[in-house]
């Protein structure tokens, strides 16, 4: 029972902090509790094309491609390779340090 409620406060922490870091970059945030919906606005967020969400179904290289993404974030808004291994590793903490943060979303060129 614990381990439910840690494991839920974990992801409204980070529903959260993704919500606030597509509204810094001018997305509407409720996309962030979307699934799939929610990917593919990440990658408008980062400059990709919207087909990329196909890589997700290559096993191993799917994981490759989520740390691409989420470096990705982290150049978006300012940050550095260490950013996104926090975002990589402890997601509930980082995104709503990304989202409620100074940092401000530049879009990629």
């Amino acid at each position: 029972m614990v381990n439910n409620i840690i494991s839920l406060a974990c992801l409204v922490l980070v529903i959260v902090g993704m919500w606030k870091v597509f509204e810094k970059a001018g997305k509407p945030g409720w996309t962030a509790i979307i699934p799939i919906y929610n990917i593919i606005v990440l990658l408008e967020i980062i400059g990709k094309e919207w087909y990329m969400i196909f890589l997700l179904l290559i096993p191993i290289v799917n994981i490759v491609f989520i740390i691409i993404w989420f470096n990705g974030v982290s150049k978006a808004f300012g940050k550095t390779a260490g950013y996104t291994a926090g975002l990589v590793l402890l997601a509930p903490i980082f995104w709503p340090m990304l989202g409620f943060g100074s940092a401000q979303y530049t879009k990629p060129a």
